[in-house]
């Protein structure tokens, strides 16, 4: 283990802690000790890239408002990535359960604890972070950020998360609408040594083209009609943090171009003025459009595509993993339960039922139909009657559409299975194969991708070597 990592004890007793500290001094690790709820979050606040562990007491004494559950519960919030194991001396089992329900990996009586003991679980939760991230961790550190799913691909984006999150590299995150882009760039930005910091979001289409720049930079006073103060813009808000610029592939051109100097010079000038500001951010973006293709049609600049996608994450749509289904709505139904008090349930037939739905507008459409579904519902199981009160519109559409409701994974590149609108046989050419894609998809590359089982990457590739013009297939 790094001894640079450190383990936080976060304990009332100092007696208790200065034991606990020589115990993991003992094993070769560096123990930090605060004796305060308020003194463990300040240090978290600067310090958390250190931290490999929390060992956090329960109970606090009068002097400080908090209790370990209210650390517990910002740490997993702000700091997810630091794995939290409980102390009690006072413990009970409501309190274990409530701990390990908020990301707490375990809970340890006072009482029952030897040396040998601490021991034996500090070592077992080190060897833990010694080896790759368990499916458990990385669920706990996306749930925490809102986040569902265990599928391999949502397991895939974890892994991006944690890893580029704890770099300084700018991230591109591709979707569709509804998957979840803003929450993975929250997720980037938690993980990050940056997660103290603002995380500020542009929302790029609700930007007035005339105040661009001084909504981005700020202004001085007078710079312009109407300027009637210093106005900091965003940029300078998210200084040492992140700015998450999304929808960015709506841009308008001739505005892309006022990003690339203050990304290059990491400053900014207001309007008005002619000193620049230095800014140290972070830059995440997002889009559902295919930036690559932008390029091609020359309404997305090169160079500020190549400043923001040093590194690239793709959420994939719910219909290509189903099996996300089951857990995502356990998530939303336990949110109901506890924003309501309710206990709801949903029927395993009715989760067969959402299991056979498309879900066109992804995770965002399904939290919105269990949200009307539970709020509207009498009784204390949701049942498929229920769903499809508030569903049955959206697939009679899909089933007049000939849009298929039980799609699940795309097909494999060599699978000759007919299309779902015109029950032809796709062909087996490269060129027709990829012609037959973009025909499904009305010339969205990055569906057509996920069709045909291969990267954006690789399929531009294959179109440009193939002479194929993807704008003959968009719908105007």
């Amino acid at each position: 283990m790094n001894p640079s990592l450190k383990i936080l004890i976060v304990d009332d007793n100092r007696d208790f802690s200065a034991t606990i500290a020589d115990v993991v001094r003992s094993q070769g690790w560096t123990p930090e000790v605060c004796n305060s709820p308020e003194q463990a979050l300040s240090f978290l606040a600067k310090n958390s890239a250190e931290v490999a562990l929390m060992l956090l007491d329960i109970e606090f004494g009068s002097e400080s408002s908090m209790t370990g559950i209210d650390v517990l519960s910002r740490s997993i919030r702000e700091f997810p990535a630091i794995p939290v194991i409980m102390i009690s001396g006072k413990g009970t089992i409501e309190m274990a359960v409530q701990a390990t329900k908020l990301g707490a990996i375990n809970f340890i009586d006072k009482s029952t604890l030897s040396n040998d003991r601490l021991v034996n679980v500090l070592s077992s939760s080190m060897d833990r972070l010694r080896s790759a991230a368990s499916e458990e961790d990385r669920r706990r550190i996306m749930e925490a950020q809102g986040i569902v799913g265990k599928s391999r691909a949502m397991m895939e984006v974890a892994d991006l998360i944690l890893l580029y999150g704890r770099t300084d590299l700018n991230v591109l995150v591709l979707g569709e609408t509804g998957t979840g882009k803003k929450l993975v760039a929250q997720a980037l930005h938690a993980v990050s040594r940056r997660s103290k910091h603002p995380f500020v979001t542009v929302d790029i289409p609700n930007i007035p083209r005339d105040l661009f720049q001084s909504e981005l930079f700020g202004h001085k006073r007078g710079s312009f009609s109407g300027a009637m103060e210093n106005k900091v813009g965003l940029f300078q808000k998210a200084h040492k943090g992140s700015l998450f610029m999304d929808e960015i592939g709506d841009m308008p051109l001739e505005l892309q171009a006022n990003l690339l100097l203050p990304m290059e010079q990491e400053g900014v000038r207001r309007l008005g003025s002619v000193e620049v500001e230095p800014v140290d951010i972070r830059f995440i973006s997002a889009t559902d459009r295919d930036l690559i293709a932008a390029m091609a049609e020359g309404t997305f600049r090169d160079q500020l595509y190549h400043r923001l996608r040093e590194c690239e994450i793709f959420i994939p749509p719910l219909r290509e993993r189903l099996d996300d289904v089951p857990v995502t709505v356990d998530f939303y139904v336990a949110k109901h339960n506890r924003e309501t008090g309710d206990s709801k349930t949903v029927s395993p037939a009715a989760i067969d039922y959402l299991c056979q739905y498309h879900w066109p507008g992804n995770v965002r459409e399904l939290a919105s139909t269990l949200r009307v579904a539970l709020q509207t519902l009498s009784k204390d199981e949701l049942e498929v009657a229920d769903v499809h009160r508030v569903i049955g519109r959206s697939m009679d559409a899909a089933r007049s559409a000939s849009i298929p409701v039980t799609a699940a994974q795309p097909p494999a590149p060599s699978a000759a299975q007919p299309d779902a609108a015109t029950g032809a046989e796709p062909p087996a050419d490269d060129r027709s194969k990829i012609e037959h894609a973009l025909t499904r998809t009305a010339g969205n590359v990055s569906k057509a991708a996920a069709i045909l089982g291969m990267s954006r990457e690789t399929l531009h590739n294959r179109i440009k070597k193939n002479g194929i013009d993807v704008a003959g297939y968009r719908q105007v």
